[in-house]
């Protein structure tokens, strides 16, 4: 199958525990919530989305016929950039979008498994994740999360908060080992984050995430 890549680039993870970690970023164009066109944003399933994932037109980005030659770009684009060799820790490659999961196959993951990268995938929660991910971050969009919201599971829960007719309560059942709150971002950016700060002061099950790598103006 082709892959179709908005953008493939070196940085850091910014957000949850994985925060400060050296990574290629590689984002899938597409997404099942919103067409990612801004006359479909009233209407759509999530309407708040600040990433651009249309098209293939990113740094690195373009389609790919093969999960080998994604696999090659992304090993080019972590060597170009990190060259203390095994002195660094184990390669680390975040897919996400759009929503990854529409395009992501067991053969892509066990190609770049084969290069020695770690595969992170960040998803909305509404596609079953392949078994053979390292670590999942699970995001929840409303009103998707239900009945669509079948991802129950992973290592991270990160809802960005606050979302109408979304309870973070009623996720801390599900089977994560992490759970965050991240600021909705936007012009009440200032007063989602003191509801967040309150909500994880009150429901310490919950950690805050920021957007760390926007603070520090790393792409």
């Amino acid at each position: 199958m082709d892959y179709q890549i908005k953008e493939i680039y070196a940085s850091f993870q910014g957000e949850g525990a994985q925060t400060g970690r050296p990574a290629v970023l590689c984002r899938f164009a597409g997404c099942n919530l919103w067409s990612g066109r801004e006359e479909d944003r009233a209407q759509a399933q999530c309407n708040f989305c600040d990433t651009d994932f249309v098209g293939t037109d990113g740094p690195g980005g373009g389609t790919f016929a093969t999960a080998r030659e994604l696999a090659d770009a992304v090993v080019r684009c972590w060597s170009e950039k990190n060259t203390a060799g095994n002195a660094v820790e184990r390669p680390f490659v975040i897919c996400t979008g759009g929503e990854p999961l529409l395009q992501l196959d067991r053969t892509l993951i066990d190609t770049f498994h084969g290069e020695g990268f770690e595969v992170a995938v960040e998803t909305n929660g509404t596609l079953p994740a392949p078994e053979n991910i390292d670590w999942l971050t699970v995001s929840p969009k409303s009103p998707a999360c239900d009945p669509k919201f079948v991802q129950r599971g992973g290592n991270e829960l990160k809802l960005i908060f606050p979302q109408l007719k979304i309870d973070p309560e009623d996720f801390t059942g599900l089977d994560f080992s992490c759970f965050y709150l991240q600021p909705m971002a936007g012009p009440d950016k200032q007063r989602n984050t003191a509801l967040m700060l309150d909500y994880c002061r009150s429901h310490p099950r919950w950690r805050m995430s920021l957007q760390t790598h926007k603070i520090l103006g790393v792409a």
